[in-house]
């Protein structure tokens, strides 16, 4: 979904968490790509919220089910070419309160990093998306919630949260 939709927590879910993350976009096939040549695989940057149903995650063991649903991973507002995404300010509010505020820089993997680690097991086409992990403070989100996820130079995805009509 793109930036500006709502977020839909489904009935199947009894926790569903906000993750603000930076994504990198490709911009070209890449296999096996070198790490100091990271900038030159990206179409650019844009801000992800990589949204979970934590109770799922922890039940099954894995994570598919629990980042596939409809309306989860949020990108936008826009994709920003020629950033160098490796120290900038992320931070992720819910209604207004900051629940978590770091730095690209301060990521367990740096994009660099990922860009060539990722490449070397898979071939990589233009539009598909790297997450680059999520600050500390990760938590629920509730009906009625506004969660922001904002990165410096890239711009603020903003997306509303509601239940799904099937919830009980």
């Amino acid at each position: 979904m793109i930036g500006g939709g709502e977020i839909v927590l489904p009935p199947e879910s009894s926790r569903v968490d906000y993750e603000g993350e930076l994504a990198l976009v490709i911009g070209r096939r890449i296999k096996s790509w070198p790490e100091e040549r990271w900038l030159d695989a990206l179409a650019g940057v844009c801000c992800a919220n990589d949204v979970t149903a934590r109770d799922l995650q922890k039940k099954d063991g894995q994570f598919a089910r629990a980042k596939s649903f409809d309306t989860f991973c949020p990108i936008g507002p826009a994709i920003v070419p020629d950033l160098d995404a490796s120290d900038l300010a992320i931070e992720t509010r819910v209604n207004g309160v900051v629940k978590q505020s770091s730095r690209t820089s301060q990521m367990v993997f740096s994009p660099a990093f990922l860009v060539a680690y990722v490449s070397r097991m898979m071939t990589l086409l233009p539009g598909d998306l790297i997450l680059t992990g999520t600050p500390a403070g990760v938590g629920p989100l509730a009906p009625g919630d506004v969660v922001e996820v904002e990165i410096e130079k890239v711009g603020v995805l903003k997306n509303r949260v509601a239940a799904d009509e099937r919830r009980g």
